[in-house]
């Protein structure tokens, strides 16, 4: 289990350190397969340092352009997150029946039994095709995704390709914030980095490997199998619990380099869940009072920004 710590370590420093890190673990903590908490974090923290720093000393592609392609992929997954199980359910050819995320009716697909308004294709299909394309450095094939995007969220006229969610489907709802796929905001946010990006040379887009893709499965197996939808509780509390553990991360990052890169893909949901909560009061679902969804959503921006020039500061005076 202790390999697993490692994996938070970028793979040359496993390579030269790894065997070293695992021995001087079994020597501190003998016969247990997992050390304490409190190391286990210390770990952590200190894989986050050395990944950021790797990345921060790779001058294969500017800041910007490597915050941009973040940014890109946190919308992807933002867009992504309602449709988890009905992605799912359609991959794998099921009828949910009563377990449908809140449509008028249960019979989507050619296959499904119910009434017979049919879809063929589900929404949360183009910003899948979005993330992995964007996962991999392939631009040219996450922009027209994301122009789809546009396209069923402003139109009326796929209805029999994607249905009713393409329109009025649920959306998001991280920390109260209602972002349905009729609002554009994010679907243009997303359709505007990908345009950044696919007017770089290829070559200078970090392409993750596709093991990167095994947490996504994952998430899909969870909603798909267990019918957990964006509006249960159960949802919204572990996803507040990865968001909180990401912010953290990007200010480690932060505070390990003094680069600002990790600060736009943070501002760009930030944007995004403010307008919406800004355009659709109404909606909003008062999970938390407004003042301290605000405050969440607002405040690790001059945090990061801070540290960052904080870092910048001490890296000068030395």
């Amino acid at each position: 289990m202790n390999r697993l710590l490692l994996a938070a370590y970028p793979q040359p420093y496993r390579s030269r350190r790894g065997e070293e890190v695992l021995a001087c673990l079994a020597e501190a903590y003998p016969g247990r397969s997992w050390p304490p908490a409190r190391e286990v974090a210390a770990l952590v923290r200190a894989g986050v340092r050395a990944r950021a720093r790797a990345t921060a000393d790779d001058t294969t592609r500017p800041w910007w352009l490597d915050g941009i392609h973040m940014a890109a992929l946190v919308l992807a997954a933002l867009a992504l997150v309602p449709y988890l199980q009905d992605v799912w359910h359609w991959a794998l050819h099921i009828d949910p029946g009563q377990h449908a995320i809140a449509f008028r009716f249960a019979g989507w697909y050619p296959w499904a039994e119910g009434p017979t308004r049919v879809r063929l294709l589900p929404y949360g299909l183009l910003p899948l095709v979005c993330l992995i394309a964007l996962l991999r450095g392939r631009a040219w094939i996450a922009l027209p995704a994301a122009a789809a995007m546009i396209w069923a969220g402003a139109t009326s006229h796929g209805r029999t390709l994607f249905g009713d969610e393409g329109k009025a489907g649920l959306g998001y709802y991280g920390l109260g914030t209602p972002i349905t796929a009729r609002d554009l905001a994010l679907s243009g946010a997303l359709c505007a980095a990908c345009a950044v990006l696919a007017l770089c040379r290829p070559s200078r887009l970090r392409r993750r490997s596709y093991r990167w893709l095994a947490p996504l499965v994952l998430a899909l197996f969870v909603a798909g199998s267990l019918h957990v939808i964006s509006v249960s509780p159960t949802f919204q509390r572990g996803l507040f619990a990865l968001e909180a553990v990401a912010l953290i991360a990007a200010w480690v990052a932060t505070d390990a380099t003094g680069d600002h890169r990790w600060l736009i893909p943070v501002a760009a949901v930030a944007i995004i869940r403010t307008q919406a909560i800004v355009v659709r009061p109404d909606a909003f679902m008062q999970s938390f009072p407004d003042l301290v969804v605000l405050i969440l959503l607002t405040a690790p921006l001059p945090a990061l920004a801070f540290t960052a020039q904080r870092r910048q500061g001490l890296a000068r005076t030395r």
